[in-house]
């Protein structure tokens, strides 16, 4: 019986859960008699940790005989908090949930109740090892692991807790990575980590972000498509906008952790840039890249934040003109500094998180309007929808999973592109 893996999170829980997935089969969890079942979770905000909750007694009553393991950022954050589940049988931390010992234990895969909890000390870890994947089960793009943890400590994360220091993985060992992945015939390879422009800091001659992707563009011609995930705008580096601005095998979409629009509360949250910072980082990289699209993730009802604050951050959508709008409504998490600053009514929070949301949905609908007429290359995931360059939703038939088309967008249906085929290109 295959070992089911439940992700929650970020890109880089999904390439993790593909090592996981391969080291537990290799303990032999696939062998089990009743299955077993490894949760991948993340503690970015109260909410993913309850859905986590919620999926893990579905699964007991689903499955009452399999084992249920349960790791990520939320299991190493809190192993308490799950150990005291009765529906699981073991909990493990984020660097133990990488190797296949941690998943091996009595006959059986019986545990006692000192053996239920295995989460060392993240802090201690220091490198992040090269973990080879051939394949991301289900997916038309692969996810390459760059760099792993964070230095920095933002007032209202977690994160640094339950992934440790920033780490990188040597340059080398990325672009094998690559090569084996497009190799594989995936056509996007997409770049990940937790802070991933702080690649390279703790590497020999501490090269950054834009030297690791001129390099893989370099050496792997068979990338077809190589795309960024989350970055700190104000640590791109001078390569990295070269090769904004020079590669078009590199996507012109990125997706940014701003946060907020307004400075005493980007101050409050201990962000190392200012409003201004995230307006001139747009405008710039539109004048190296026209079609560039961003992204970006914002913060709802900070604690502290006035009426005026806030529409500074409404504001910025705008300013910067971000396309795709992450909205979190502000979550305390316990043993961080803004768990302790004076806290929004949560019913402000909503109506906050709301308006952001529906600022960024104006915008996304101006940004479908705009493609209408316009050329694009699309990345199928799936039966009949794909991805832009840009990364915009289409529609389109009359091609597989993993292929790239070149297609006419004729209209949009509010949340998707309509796009009509016009050639295809073998992957």
């Amino acid at each position: 019986m295959a070992v089911e893996i439940v992700t929650f999170g970020c890109r880089l829980n999904t390439y993790e859960s593909e090592v996981m997935r391969r080291e537990a089969e290799t303990a032999g969890l696939g062998a089990l008699k009743n299955g077993a079942v490894i949760f991948n979770t993340c503690a970015v905000t109260g909410e993913a940790v309850r859905q986590a909750k919620q999926s893990i007694r579905k699964a007991r009553r689903d499955n009452p005989n399999a084992r249920i393991i349960v790791t990520g950022c939320a299991a190493q954050t809190d192993p308490a908090a799950f150990t005291a589940m009765d529906e699981v049988d073991l909990v493990l931390g984020n660097e133990e949930k990488l190797k296949s010992h941690s998943y091996r234990a009595l006959p059986d895969f019986g545990v006692n109740d000192t053996e239920k909890a295995r989460v060392n000390d993240i802090m201690s870890v220091k490198e992040t090892a090269s973990h080879m994947v051939d394949a991301i089960e289900g997916r038309a793009r692969a996810f390459v692991q760059v760099q792993n943890g964070c230095d920095h400590r933002c007032t209202f994360c977690i994160i640094p807790y339950g992934r440790g220091n920033s780490r990188s993985v040597p340059m080398g060992a990325v672009v094998e990575q690559v090569k084996r992945l497009a190799g594989n015939g995936y056509a996007e390879i997409v770049l990940t980590g937790v802070d991933m422009t702080s690649f390279g800091a703790d590497l020999p001659g501490a090269p950054k972000l834009g030297r690791l992707v001129k390099t893989i563009l370099r050496q792997v011609p068979d990338v077809r498509r190589l795309r960024l995930s989350s970055i700190d705008s104000i640590e791109a580096d001078d390569e990295l906008l070269d090769a904004i601005a020079t590669e078009p095998r590199l996507m012109p979409h990125l997706h940014l952790s701003l946060q907020a629009g307004d400075d005493m509360i980007l101050k409050r949250m201990k962000r190392r840039h200012l409003r201004d910072d995230s307006i001139r980082f747009c405008e710039n990289v539109r004048k190296l890249r026209e079609n560039i699209v961003f992204g970006a993730d914002i913060i709802a009802g900070f604690p502290t934040e006035t009426a005026e604050m806030f529409e500074n951050s409404l504001n910025i959508v705008e300013e910067c003109g971000l396309t795709h709008l992450h909205v979190f409504p502000f979550s305390p998490r316990e043993g961080t500094p803004a768990a302790r600053m004076p806290q929004l009514a949560r019913t402000v929070i909503k109506e906050r998180a709301a308006r952001l949301r529906a600022a960024g949905e104006a915008a996304y609908q101006k940004h479908l309007g705009a493609l209408a007429g316009t050329r694009q290359s699309i990345l199928i995931e799936r039966d009949g929808l794909g991805r832009t360059e840009g990364f915009t939703l289409a529609a389109i038939s009359a091609a597989q999973p993993g292929e790239i088309v070149e297609a006419a967008i004729t209209g949009h249906d509010g949340q998707r592109l309509i796009a009509a085929p016009l050639a295809l290109q073998a992957a």
